[in-house]
């Protein structure tokens, strides 16, 4: 009895905080508001609490707007998608990566005049397969669920490398776009392309990816104290704003990162 007094009064409080968040962000009055004085208080929710049917059934319309929000179909992806479906690339992956590259890009260009090169995300972020049939918000939510944000890193020839390497190294699917890996039937490095060319020692390469992985996690130390440009754009949001423009998603595996048997 208790636990099912939790697990509802937790729903309830939920949405009553989701739904104020929403208001709040969406709210265009223009008055400044400053906080005067701060109180607080304690509630225990044990199996005292007599109010939860009252609680829900107050949510209930934020509740029912929500969840209506959540599951508008807003594309349709043919084939489920799982980020383990193949080694080195996926198409789950691949999406995800151009997903960063097409929405990131216009941004990027019109901060700094300059191009994405290429784009680099984790293989762990992504928490949830994309199942066949209608894409919703809901979906973007279950496969990024962190708030992470697009950053745009200046690396110079030796950063890249350790930025391939550390590729090579892991043979593991991380998304990536602008970069193309090939390896021996040994696992060595064949050859590595930016955009279809040989990397040169003159140049300095744009990189898109995460905040988490900008400040070193999942161990990309190349990106240490690399020239950054913010976007200000969660991938969860570009995903959203890319299946509002998509009918349909056709992302497949590719030769982006392969290796020769």
């Amino acid at each position: 009895m208790k636990t099912s007094i939790y697990k509802r009064a937790g729903k309830a409080f939920f949405y009553l905080a989701f739904a104020k968040a929403l208001f709040i962000t969406t709210s265009c009055k223009p008055d400044h508001l400053h906080l005067v004085k701060v109180e607080a208080s304690q509630t225990s929710i044990d199996s005292t609490l007599q109010s939860v049917t009252a609680i829900e059934d107050y949510i209930a319309p934020y509740k029912k707007s929500l969840d209506a929000q959540m599951d508008e179909q807003l594309s349709y992806n043919p084939v489920s998608m799982h980020k383990n479906d193949f080694e080195l690339n996926t198409p789950i992956g691949n999406m995800m990566a151009e997903i960063v590259m097409k929405q990131g890009n216009p941004i990027f260009l019109k901060r700094s005049g300059e191009q994405i090169d290429v784009v680099l995300i984790n293989h762990g972020g992504i928490r949830a397969p994309l199942h066949k049939g209608a894409v919703t918000m809901r979906s973007a939510y279950e496969i990024m669920p962190f708030e992470n944000s697009i950053v745009v890193a200046q690396l110079n020839a030796v950063q890249m490398t350790s930025l391939i390497n550390y590729l090579v190294k892991r043979k593991r699917a991380h998304p990536i776009s602008g970069l193309t890996i090939k390896l021996d039937k040994n696992g060595k490095l064949l050859e590595a392309l930016i955009n279809g060319k040989p990397l040169s020692d003159n140049e300095h390469y744009y990189v898109a990816t995460n905040d988490y992985l900008y400040n070193g996690g999942d161990n990309m130390s190349f990106f240490k104290d690399t020239p950054i440009t913010q976007l200000d754009y969660k991938i969860r949001n570009a995903m959203i704003d890319y299946f509002k423009e998509t009918d349909t998603l056709k992302f497949k595996r590719d030769d982006r990162f392969t290796m020769v048997h």
